[in-house]
Formats: structure tokens, sequence, C-alpha cells
């Protein structure tokens, strides 16, 4: 047997939806187009089976703002791409609003499948929230992106955003609208320590100066865009989303 078919054994072993765990489908080199082609097949835990496919992040590799979402939804699930739906196109009129090019921006989610339950009767299928191994499965993908686009801000919409981002203590209402420090050092933000873009791999970034805020890279955690379409005062609720997104705005233009 050969290294490498000795090594996809060894992977293969390890891989499957009851290991909960993304890890073993990452490349082992690469920059977002190979990752992007790598997650097509995850089945790194059960949520591959229904979803239509993987929806993986999207956007430029050299974007200084990178916004995470909980999951793909009903649209994005069809479409293949994140935040097309209703609740995309309320992200985009906010971003605009709070100054921050969409398109100069990567946009992902911290699952990649749909999770969902069937409408009794009907067709409709309805959104259900990822659970805690369903989101700790997924987090190699998410670790990864943020090494490869190396943003110098990240915004978390939503609690599962942002406790992927910050842990299981992260509460919107507790920690929204504020900078905080990305807690990922760029040689261990690789998902499994051995794949990714650690261990020898190199960023998109490699070879340009440093960004961020003060040389740190900082989270800034709001609302997810459904929430604020799900709020009895959703003018209310939009205000706080787009207060929130100034706040990552300022942190860019005083990174520039």
């Amino acid at each position: 047997m050969s290294r490498s078919e000795a090594t996809h054994a060894d992977t293969a072993t390890d891989a499957g939806p009851e290991a909960y765990d993304a890890g073993p489908y990452l490349p082992e080199r690469g920059g977002l187009p190979a990752y992007r082609r790598a997650a097509a097949d995850c089945q790194g835990c059960p949520l591959y089976e229904n979803a239509t496919q993987t929806v993986f992040g999207k956007g430029v590799s050299s974007a200084r703002i990178l916004l995470v979402g909980e999951q793909p939804g009903d649209q994005e699930d069809r479409q293949g791409e994140p935040f097309v739906g209703p609740a995309g196109r309320l992200l985009g009129r906010a971003l605009e609003e709070a100054g921050i090019d969409r398109d100069a921006a990567y946009v992902t989610n911290a699952v990649k499948h749909f999770k969902f339950t069937p409408a009794v009767g009907g067709k409709r299928r309805i959104h259900k929230a990822p659970d805690l191994r369903e989101m700790t499965a997924c987090r190699p993908w998410l670790l990864a992106e943020l090494r490869l686009v190396h943003p110098e801000v990240v915004v978390a919409l939503g609690a599962t955003a942002g406790k992927a981002l910050l842990g299981t203590s992260f509460r919107v209402t507790r920690d929204r609208g504020a900078l905080i420090p990305l807690p990922y050092e760029d040689d261990k933000a690789d998902g499994k320590g051995e794949k990714g873009v650690g261990k020898g791999e190199k960023s998109e970034q490699d070879g340009k100066a440093v960004r961020g805020v003060d040389g740190k890279r900082y989270v800034v955690a709001t609302l997810h865009p459904s929430a604020v379409l799900r709020s009895e005062d959703r003018e209310a609720a939009y205000a706080g989303l787009v207060a929130d997104l100034k706040v990552a705005a300022q942190a860019l233009e005083q990174g520039r």
C-alpha cells in the first residue's frame, strides 16, 4: 500500500457522520477553491443526509471583514450560496447602511448544511437550529476559512455563530456591539492541528502586511438577520443590527 493510500485509509476509518467531525474531509493543502470543493463531499455529521448540498462561504480571499451566520436556510440550500434568502437581503441593506461593502466581504455560516423538519402535510421545510455536536463537527471548516481569509473583523450573526467563535458561554444580549478579541492564534486556527492551513500550509494572506486593529483581530456580535425578521418590533431590531455593524465598520476604518 502506498503512503497516499494508507493516509486515505486512515482518514476513512475516522470519517463518517457518526464521528461528528468534519476534520477528515479537509484537504491537505490549497486555498478557498480547494476547500470549497472538498466541503462538497463532507459527511462529517448526519446533516448532509437530508440537505441538498454543502453551502460553503463566498467572497474574496482578501476580505477585511468576514460575516458568520448560523446555517444555510431553505433558499441557500437550494441555491448553494450563503445569505441569498430574505435574511440575506435584509443583511445586505443593513451592511449598506452601516457603510460596509458586501461585495468586499466574505460571508459564511458556522454550519454548512441545512437542518430542518418537514412541515406536516406540505413541502415546506422548517428551519431547526443546529445543536452543539453539529456546530462542533463543522467547526474545522469555519476555522479554515478564518485562516485562509485572515480578516481584520469577524461579525458573528446570532448565537450559534457567536458560540462557534467565542465559546458556549457567549450570549448575544450580553456581548453584542463590542469589539471582542478573536481568540484563535494563526498557527492553531486550523481545526485539527494537522489539516486546514496549519502544519506547513500558508494563508492566502502570507507575504502581505499584518492586518488588524492595533495589530489584533476582533469579533463583533449582533443579531442574526432572521431574528430581525421575526421580531415584534422589527424597526428597533433592525436599527440595533445596523448599529452593531457600524461598530465593525469603525474598527475597519481604524485599521486602515
